[in-house]
């Protein structure tokens, strides 16, 4: 964002704070103007699908995928200025260090930017805007938002967008319209990498504005957890879901508690993970045992059998 324009995205976003603390709320905690995100929510997926969507789908026709990967790598080339001065406001001054050089290689090797050279040298992309940086100070996320076309978000990050429009050096020396147009790019390749995604998110959902706020929750909770953590970036979010946790998988239970989730888990019990491996050649002389003994041996092995089919339960 060109610093000169921050201003008025800054007032709008107290004021909806305000207005979210006012008296007589009785929305869930957490996101007390609901009935106005829901609104705003619904305008943009009408924008979406009458303007973005068609205009995404046509980028990626018309566009090979080596050259939108080209186009990618450079628009985030110019954002490490941004998350290098974020990581020294956090104290991560070894991520500072590593953002430093994946700028600096990426520049020079990499064709301003056009190709991610260093990631193929072990420098993983960093995670660093000032939204971590107020998270990282005590700050606290305060009210759910959904912006008109830039989509979720809260009080906290709301501030952390406006002020990182100043934090990026570059910000100062490229003239403003070509910040716009940068941003309408990055904008555009966010949408196309998201088609198949966000269809996927709305299909199976009941409730498609819980679901996806549950789902930012969850990759927003992500990155914050870099900003104290350290580490490389947790990378996009699966289709239709949340993103994994950084070293693992997603927790089951977080997941299956998202209020707007309409598909159910299928959960085998740890007993049925940890039965003994046996050998083929045990295997056959129980076989024959079974075949040969007496009945009451036989209903021993089918019971077992049964028992062991019922450790496969579905979650309700």
């Amino acid at each position: 964002m060109p610093p000169r324009y921050p201003a008025l995205l800054l007032a709008l976003t107290l004021s909806l704070a305000a207005c979210a603390q006012g008296p007589g709320t009785t929305a869930a905690p957490g996101d007390p103007i609901e009935p106005w995100n829901r609104d705003v929510l619904d305008a943009n997926m009408a924008v979406d699908r009458a303007v973005i969507r068609p205009v995404a789908l046509g980028y990626r026709e018309a566009v090979p995928d080596y050259a939108r990967t080209r186009i990618r790598r450079f628009v985030t080339n110019m954002n490490e200025p941004r998350v290098l001065v974020n990581n020294v406001l956090q104290g991560r001054m070894l991520d500072a260090a590593h953002t430093l050089l994946r700028f600096t290689f990426n520049s020079l090797f990499g064709l301003g930017g056009l190709y991610d050279v260093s990631t193929d040298w072990g420098l993983a992309q960093r995670t660093g805007d000032f939204g971590q940086t107020l998270h990282v100070w005590g700050m606290d996320s305060g009210a759910y938002l959904m912006w008109p076309i830039a989509g979720p978000s809260n009080v906290r990050d709301s501030v952390g967008w406006v002020a990182d429009g100043f934090l990026n050096p570059l910000s100062w020396v490229i003239p403003t319209e070509y910040l716009m147009a940068r941003g309408a790019v990055q904008g555009l390749d966010l949408r196309e990498q998201t088609i198949e995604g966000l269809d996927e998110l709305q299909r199976g959902s009941l409730d498609f504005y819980a679901r996806l706020r549950s789902v930012w929750e969850q990759r927003r909770n992500a990155e914050l957890r870099q900003s104290t953590e350290g580490g490389a970036s947790p990378g996009p979010a699966p289709a239709g879901g949340p993103a994994a946790p950084v070293g693992g998988e997603p927790d089951p239970v977080q997941v299956l508690s998202d209020p707007g989730a309409a598909d159910k888990v299928i959960a085998i019990q740890p007993l049925a993970l940890s039965q003994p491996r046996i050998s083929a050649a045990a295997r056959r002389r129980n076989s024959a045992i079974r075949r040969s003994g007496p009945p009451c041996c036989r209903t021993v092995v089918n019971s077992a059998r049964r028992d062991a089919s019922s450790l496969i339960v579905p979650v309700r």
